[in-house]
């Protein structure tokens, strides 16, 4: 691990920053609300919208927060309803959303060769949940790289099959807005269909899903192993946090493929009148946009319920930490799931991969997928008690899809009213920030005071 500077110590996390009132957590509760109420003006001018079109404030922040919160629910359509600045506007949402506004401005300060502080440093530490503050900003200029390499390479590919649709000019712009979108698991789609017009297209199918998987990895783990593989003398280890990621990862789209083809397999509302090869393609397609990407290429509203329960739980999980992807992440579902087996296994610790995992992190992991589940159901009451109108496993669904920042739907989006769409701007942002960055905001983390409280044991199970 890399020191600080002589005389520069590392605040405690939560602490306030250097020349700052705020915590890490604070800013980047704030900086997600001001990027959001921007853009929401922004795409409220007229020279956003398309011409003869008008939207309401509400549906131009709700859009913001969307675009923002990387998530892709939409209560106008998108191609149709704003201009072409509307679309850049949206674009830029997306990609300083994905980033993070933090790790963007930080971006843009090395471009302006503006020097970095500590604070800075630390900030951006914990949006990208790197492991210590030494060489954040080497690690934003990766990152950035990354971004264009991805992006573009992405971009380039989808070009020849936009081009082919759409003609040179606006091929390109197609090919650029969705590869951005995928890279930055936002499921934003010119098309009112989303991709279900290219549903058995192996281009669009490969490039797509190759950019949300990796989109959804995190920056450190493509790191990690963009290390392992150019390492000239002795091959750089996997670290623990990239092997469960990438355990995770391949069981979440291999298992939900398999499920969803069979499931949906005579489904003729979905797949059933595809090809053996369509079939596939949807279903992979299917299994990896949940996790939360939030595009998609076949009818959500015709899929049997066992695979719309499917897809929720891949909604709740989400992507990755330190990704561009939503949800309570991989390795906190991992982190569950092997303390669970740990205790099955009548072991005192939690074990993965031979490595011990701090008892804070299986707690914090525990914090993270409760307060879901509470967050969750209250918004799914109070939707229940103001959208009585709406069907109930939409609302459920739509919920989910908010809070795991997917943008999958059933159609309730556009049917809710005004205290819907609010309720479900509210778990976006908090799915994107994170319900526990939120809490921590909210709560500054107490100071340590060396006090140890008796134990006593209670029954449980």
């Amino acid at each position: 691990m890399r020191l600080l500077p002589p005389g520069l110590r590392r605040p405690p996390a939560g602490a306030p920053l250097e020349g700052s009132s705020l915590d890490p957590f604070q800013l980047i509760a704030i900086s997600f609300l001001g990027a959001i109420g921007l853009g929401a003006v922004l795409l409220w001018l007229p020279v956003s919208l398309a011409e003869g079109t008008s939207i309401s404030l509400l549906d131009a922040l709700f859009t913001a927060t969307s675009a923002m919160c990387v998530t892709g629910l939409a209560v106008v359509d998108t191609g149709a309803a704003f201009s072409g600045f509307g679309q850049v506007v949206i674009l830029v949402l997306i990609q300083v959303g994905g980033l993070g506004v933090l790790t963007f401005g930080t971006l843009l300060a090395v471009a302006t060769g503006r020097r970095i502080g500590l604070g800075e440093r630390l900030r951006v530490q914990q949006q990208v949940n790197a492991l210590d503050v030494g060489g954040i900003v080497s690690l934003v200029r990766k990152i950035a790289t990354i971004v264009v390499i991805a992006e573009g390479a992405g971009a380039l590919l989808l070009y020849v099959r936009f081009a082919a649709l759409e003609g040179p000019g606006v091929g390109a712009w197609q090919a650029l807005f969705h590869a951005v979108s995928a890279f930055n698991n936002a499921g934003f789609s010119l098309y009112s269909d989303s991709l279900v017009r290219l549903v058995d297209d192996p281009l669009v199918n490969v490039v797509m899903v190759a950019l949300i998987v990796v989109g959804g990895l995190g920056f450190i783990v493509i790191l990690n192993l963009r290390a392992r593989w150019t390492a000239e003398g002795p091959r750089v280890p996997l670290t623990l946090h990239t092997r469960m990621v990438l355990t995770t990862t391949a069981v979440l789209v291999v298992v939900p493929t398999v499920a969803l083809l069979v499931f949906e397999y005579h489904n003729p509302a979905t797949i059933g009148q595809l090809s053996v090869a369509g079939k596939l393609q949807a279903s992979l397609f299917a299994a990896v946009t949940p996790r939360t990407a939030g595009f998609n290429s076949i009818d959500m509203a015709g899929m049997l319920p066992a695979s719309l329960l499917l897809t929720m739980l891949l909604m709740f999980i989400g992507g990755s930490p330190g990704s561009t992807a939503g949800g309570i992440k991989t390795v906190t579902f991992a982190v569950m799931a092997v303390s669970i087996w740990s205790v099955l296994r009548g072991r005192t610790e939690t074990v993965a991969f031979r490595r011990r995992l701090p008892t804070e992190t299986v707690v914090r992991a525990g914090a993270i997928a409760f307060g879901a589940v509470m967050v969750g159901g209250a918004a799914m009451t109070v939707l229940a008690l103001t959208e009585p109108h709406v069907d109930f496993l939409s609302l459920l669904f739509e919920a989910v899809s908010a809070l795991g920042t997917t943008g999958l739907s059933l159609g309730a989006t556009a049917e809710v009213g005004a205290a819907g769409k609010w309720i479900l701007i509210a778990l976006m942002y908090l799915g994107r920030v994170g319900i526990l960055t939120f809490a921590l905001a909210l709560l500054r983390l107490q100071q340590h005071r060396g006090v140890r409280y008796l134990s006593e044991e209670v029954v449980i199970g």
